[in-house]
């Protein structure tokens, strides 16, 4: 059975920078890829980082420039990292992996604010 467990949410100060983490239980080596996914309260679900096997990454329109994923096989676990956050940023953020995103965290809630 593989679990995905987020961590690194909690509130943020604007202009600051947020790292997530996401353990993998069972072998990340399985996956084709891995992403993170956010929700902000009342909008849409948004892909905003993906990365495959082979290293490409893909990155949302709205954080582009800002954030970066990455894999580290070594602890089985894979990380977002996003700077220069605004309020805009308030979300719950998930991870996502697998075959094509077959798999999902529980989600942690990121909250920018002052």
């Amino acid at each position: 059975q593989v679990q995905l467990v987020e961590s690194g949410g909690g509130l943020v100060q604007p202009g600051g920078s947020l790292r997530l983490s996401c353990a993998v239980s069972g072998s990340i080596f399985s996956f084709n890829a891995m992403g993170w996914y956010r929700q902000a309260s009342g909008k849409q679900r948004e892909l905003v980082a993906g990365i495959t096997t082979s290293g490409t990454t893909n990155y949302g329109d709205s954080v582009k420039g800002r954030i970066t994923i990455a894999r580290d096989t070594s602890k089985n676990q894979f990380t977002l990292q996003l700077s220069s956050v605004t309020p805009e940023d308030t979300a719950v953020y998930y991870c996502v992996g697998g075959e094509a995103y077959d798999y999902w965290g529980q989600g942690t809630q990121v909250t920018v604010s002052s």
